[in-house]
C-alpha cells in the first residue's frame, strides 16, 4: 500500500542512516583518540582496570626517581669511603716506614696529621641532599636509612611501598658526640688485633674530633701519633690497630657496594615493569588503527549509500502525483 501520510521506506532508510552515523561517530572518536575504551561507558570493566593501572604506573615512575636519589646517596658515601680507605693505607705505610732505624719520626707524624685531616674532610664531604651516612654530628645515632624500592599492590587491592634498608652503624666513620660509634674515632684494644700483644701498649684511636670541631671529643686510649721516642712495640700496636680499621672500612665499603648493586637491579626492574604495565593497558584500551581505518572507510561508504536510499524513498511519494495528471 502506498500512503502519502506514512513513508515506511523513508523511515527505514532514516533509521539505517542514524545507525550508520552513530557507528561512524564512534569510529571517528577511536581514530582521533587512539583508544578503543576511552570512557567507562565504552567498557566499564576495562576502563576501571586501565585507570587503576595508570595510577599505579605513575607511582612506579616516582619509585624510579626515588631509587635514583637513593643511588646518589649510596654512591656519595661509597666514593668517600673509597678515598678514606686509600688514605688509611697511606697512614699504615707511614707507620711501617717509621720502624726503619734512624728515620725522623716527627716528620712522619706531620704527614700522618695531614692524612688525618684529609680523612675528616672526606668524611664531612660525603653529603647528598642533606644526608651524610659517614659523619654524625647529632646526639642520636643516624639509625636505619631507607630507600624507596617498589610500589606493591596485593591481590586484595591493598597497596604498600617497599624499601631497601641500610643500617648506618655499618658506615659511620666519625661520630662527634659518641666517638666509640665511629670507625675512625673509636679506640681499639691492641690485644684484640694482635696474636702476641706487647704489654702496656694501647688501646689506640685514630682521630680526636676535639682538634677539628667545637664540641668534639676523643675516645678512651691513646692517639695514633708518633715521635722520636715512640718504641717499636708501640709502632707495632699502632700498625695493627690501623690495619684493623682498614678491614672494618673494607667491610663497610662491601656493604655499600652490595646496596648499590641491589639498587641498580631494582632500577632496571622498575623501568621494565613500567613498560610492561603500559603494554598491558594498551592491550585493554588501545584501538587497532588498521581495523578502525578500514571500518571508517566502510562506514563512510555505507553513509553515502544510506543518504542515497533515503533520497530514493523520499522521491517515491512524488510518483503518486503522476496518477493525478491528465
Amino acid at each position: 500500500m502506498t500512503s502519502i501520510l506514512t513513508n515506511s521506506a523513508a523511515m527505514a532508510a532514516l533509521q539505517t542512516l542514524r545507525s550508520i552515523d552513530n557507528s561512524l561517530e564512534t569510529t571517528q572518536a577511536r581514530v582521533s583518540s587512539g583508544l578503543r575504551v576511552e570512557t567507562a561507558a565504552d567498557n566499564a570493566a576495562y576502563w576501571s582496570i586501565a585507570t587503576t593501572m595508570r595510577s599505579d604506573n605513575r607511582a612506579i615512575s616516582t619509585v624510579a626517581d626515588a631509587l635514583g636519589l637513593g643511588a646518589a646517596k649510596v654512591d656519595t658515601a661509597y666514593t668517600s669511603l673509597e678515598n678514606v680507605i686509600d688514605v688509611m693505607s697511606e697512614i699504615k705505610a707511614k707507620l711501617v716506614a717509621a720502624r726503619e732505624p734512624g728515620v725522623d719520626k716527627t716528620k712522619i707524624n706531620d704527614e700522618i696529621k695531614e692524612l688525618k685531616s684529609q680523612l675528616v674532610s672526606a668524611t664531612q664531604s660525603a653529603s647528598f641532599s642533606g644526608e651524610n651516612w659517614l659523619y654524625n654530628t647529632g646526639t642520636d645515632e643516624l639509625g636505619i636509612k631507607s630507600v624507596v624500592a617498589s610500589f606493591v599492590r596485593s591481590a586484595d587491592g591493598n597497596v604498600r611501598v617497599a624499601t631497601l634498608d641500610f643500617d648506618t652503624a655499618n658506615s659511620v666513620l666519625i661520630d662527634i658526640e659518641a666517638p666509640e660509634l665511629g670507625y675512625l674515632t673509636r679506640s681499639i684494644d691492641v690485644a684484640d688485633v694482635m696474636d702476641d700483644p706487647p704489654s702496656g701498649v694501647g688501646p689506640y684511636y685514630l682521630i680526636d674530633m676535639s682538634e677539628y670541631v667545637s664540641g668534639g671529643s676523643a675516645d678512651a686510649g691513646d692517639p695514633i701519633a708518633i715521635d722520636n721516642d715512640t718504641s717499636y712495640d708501640e709502632l707495632d700496636g699502632m700498625i695493627s690497630v690501623t690495619d684493623s680499621i682498614i678491614k672494618n672500612l673494607t667491610n663497610a665499603a662491601s656493604t655499600l657496594g652490595a646496596i648499590t648493586k641491589r639498587i641498580e637491579m631494582q632500577e632496571s626492574f622498575v623501568a621494565t615493569l613500567g613498560d610492561v604495565i603500559d603494554k598491558g593497558i594498551g592491550r585493554l584500551v588501545d584501538a587497532d588503527m588498521n581495523e578502525e581505518s578500514t571500518r571508517l572507510k566502510a562506514l563512510q561508504t555505507q553513509q553515502q549509500l544510506g543518504i542515497q536510499s533515503l533520497s530514493i524513498a523520499n522521491s517515491s511519494a512524488e510518483n503518486i502525483l503522476q496518477l493525478f495528471r491528465q
